[in-house]
């Protein structure tokens, strides 16, 4: 028997698409792809990725919490830059967050996210050992 928890942040998108912000079944949790957008609507670090990834970060923490978990519980996240120059700035800020955790980590490069002022997108999945 499973139990599914669907968690919301309240977007209009998330009905209109017909999407969680996150999913929880049992001890396992999946956050949809995240990008630096406020609760304005408005994209935060234009032209920075180190601080888009940062603000992105700190979301998947407050939605982990809401889920029952927390950053430690993330054993994989991926990635999605449109510039892999950037690469190595999100990937510190990554390592700021999971140093001590280090999930499996996968980054690749895309050619255009939802808003083009967004140049970065993370998506987790996260497991709770009881």
């Amino acid at each position: 028997m499973t139990n599914r928890k669907n968690i919301s942040s309240g977007t209009t998108w998330e009905s209109t698409i017909g999407y969680s912000r996150a999913v929880r079944i049992d001890n396992h949790i999946w956050v949809a792809g995240t990008t630096a957008t406020d609760e304005h609507g408005q994209v935060v670090g234009k032209n920075n990725a180190a601080e888009q990834t940062r603000y992105i970060l700190q979301k998947m923490e407050r939605v982990l919490a809401e889920a029952g978990a927390s950053l430690k519980h993330v054993v994989r996240t991926r990635m999605f830059v449109t510039r892999m120059t950037d690469w190595e700035m999100v990937g510190l800020v990554h390592g700021e967050f999971f140093g001590e955790v280090r999930p499996a980590a996968t980054m690749v490069e895309v050619s255009r996210l939802i808003d083009v002022d967004h140049l970065v997108e993370i998506e987790v999945d996260a497991y709770i050992a009881e």
